[in-house]
């Protein structure tokens, strides 16, 4: 009985335990039009390429202004912008 009694406060408090990482924690944004590759390809749907690509269209034709700015690169488009809008800045 008494191991019943432990095995269910065990998984309460695996289950508390889970569930309180399940709150995210807070990731500063990106700023993309300062950020290295490497910290780029933190982005969902950024890999090393697009990353590179992402650093030269900024260099060749200026600062991104807008998530949506981020689809003159090929490779990005909506679905990929939508996905990390909220995890990048300007």
């Amino acid at each position: 009985m008494a191991l019943k009694g432990f095995a269910a406060a065990l998984l309460i408090s695996l289950s508390l335990g889970l569930s309180s990482g399940a709150i995210a924690q807070q990731v500063a944004p990106i700023n993309v039009n300062t950020a290295d590759a490497e910290l780029l390809t933190e982005l969902p749907g950024i890999g090393p390429s697009r990353a590179e690509a992402l650093i030269k269209e900024r260099k060749a034709n200026g600062d991104f202004e807008s998530a949506d700015d981020l689809t003159r690169i090929s490779g990005i488009g909506e679905a990929t912008v939508d996905t990390i809008r909220d995890e990048i800045e300007f």
